[in-house]
């Protein structure tokens, strides 16, 4: 027989394990199926254990620089292990967090392959046992895994995944990274601080394809500075040996170098979990990059399924896939709730020099239709900038030169990544230049570029 639930969560992700919490508040009687570790790849493998290590870095950056501050260091060092160790204890301090909260809401956990097998029904195998599942709803959130280059699967000795790169058993000496979006830039700049040759690869025209083109440019001339080698619009093909990788980077203008790297990071985006959880069986019907498609509520073509996460599409975003927990629970509820807007969700680079950015870009703006006024402000004109020693960067603010609607906002320097939010939230209430340039920004404060780069798009900068 069957255990039974009013809803079935399949993934523990940030999705997944938000939406067994709303549900439980909801009153629902909830069940959430993980194969590894509760918290999903995010928690485990992603976003966390990254920042653990990239603070790591950003402390050994300081080290390196304490002279600019009037401090002295005597040879500054770090030991790779341990700094794993570190990451890999934040990591599962949250996945504990995580399983308290479970309990905390009575919310049952199978550990387990969980697959689909028919209408409301689950099962969920583990070893030699398999349990069997009911609801009248399952939420699919599954994630995704690492893109791998064809014919090169990533060994975890000289070829990595993010995976592998979260947890080195040797420091890189030189090191390629293929790839420019969030996770291949977050890597290039940690292995680069702490002391690794670094290349990266792009066969798109510039990193961070996704910003806005400003961005991509200054960032590119930051990593530069700090001797990050940049190849965009280029090819690589590579052979994996015992003792080096041998790459063949073919150039924009068409000319092969021919080099050989320590390790090698494939960063080239990512591929949904969806085979051999029982889509097929029950006619769940994925698009034309196999994601899952849903509505704006995260309902499937098949009743009662649903899904949310990095398994339904861009973007692959944590805070994303949170959001999208809510509101389908409450879908479920009959709660009626809003459908979530893409261009709300802020998106952040954790690299040094930090990018954030909410929003259209200024040339989608314009290919939307829109009639703009652009505002930008240098981080040199920022006085806490400037206390910091953080003068490489800018805010960036697009706005519909008619209505004065916040089409977007794009930054790049120290800490922006925990100023974006501020023009997150200016976009949730539809706010205009009127209320921004109204709003009083506490001195000082590197938010004070923000209200700067929105006097500077109506021509009132007050400190440039």
């Amino acid at each position: 027989m069957a255990d039974s639930f009013d809803l079935i969560v399949l993934g523990s992700g940030p999705g997944g394990y938000v939406a067994a919490i709303r549900a439980a508040q909801l009153g629902m009687k909830v069940a959430i199926v993980e194969r590894e570790r509760l918290g999903g790849i995010c928690l485990n493998w992603g976003c966390i254990p990254t920042k653990a290590l990239l603070r790591s870095s950003e402390i050994f950056h300081y080290l390196t620089h304490a002279g600019d501050y009037g401090l002295s260091v005597e040879k500054p060092g770090f030991e790779l292990e341990k700094i794993v160790q570190r990451s890999r204890k934040v990591a599962d301090q949250l996945n504990n967090g995580v399983k308290g909260l479970m309990k905390k809401h009575k919310i049952a956990v199978y550990e387990g392959v969980g697959k689909l097998t028919a209408k409301g029904r689950m099962s969920v195998t583990q070893g030699d046992k398999t349990t069997d599942l009911e609801a009248k709803n399952i939420i699919v959130a599954t994630g995704a895994r690492a893109r791998e280059l064809p014919g090169n699967k990533a060994d975890g000795k000289r070829l990595w995944t993010y995976r592998h790169a979260l947890v080195p058993s040797e420091m890189p000496s030189k090191l390629l990274v293929i790839g420019s979006g969030a996770i291949g830039i977050e890597f290039a700049s940690f292995y680069s601080d702490m002391g690794a040759d670094v290349t990266v690869v792009e066969m798109l025209d510039r990193i961070v394809p996704v910003e806005d083109a400003e961005v991509s440019a200054f960032l590119e001339k930051a990593l530069t500075k700090q001797k990050i080698k940049i190849h965009t619009k280029a090819k690589v093909t590579i052979e994996n040996g015992a003792d080096a990788v041998k790459a063949v980077i073919t150039t924009k203008d068409g000319k092969d170098i021919k080099e050989s790297f320590s390790h090698v990071i494939v960063a080239i985006g990512i591929v949904p979990n969806v085979e051999n959880i029982g889509l097929e069986e029950v006619g769940v019907e994925p698009d034309q990059r196999f994601h899952i498609k849903t509505d704006p509520m995260g309902r499937t073509n098949v009743e009662g399924v649903w899904a949310i996460g990095d398994v339904t599409g861009p973007p692959w975003l944590a805070h994303k896939a949170m959001h999208e927990a809510v509101i389908t629970v409450e879908a479920i509820a009959g709660l009626h709730p809003h459908a979530l807007d893409p261009t709300t969700i802020p998106g952040c680079t954790y690299s040094r020099p930090q990018v954030a950015s909410v929003g259209l870009t200024e040339a989608r703006a314009i290919e939307a239709g829109h009639k703009v006024k652009v505002g930008k402000f240098p981080n040199i004109g920022n006085g806490k900038a400037i206390a910091l020693g953080e003068t490489d960067g800018f805010v960036k603010t697009v706005f519909d030169s008619e209505t004065g609607e916040l089409l977007g906002a794009h930054m790049i320097g120290a800490e922006v990544t925990e100023l974006i939010q501020g023009f997150g939230i200016a976009r949730s209430l539809e706010t205009t230049e009127a209320e921004l340039m109204a709003t009083t920004f506490p001195h000082p404060t590197l938010s004070e570029m923000m209200h700067e780069s929105v006097l500077s798009a109506y021509g009132r900068p007050l400190h440039i």
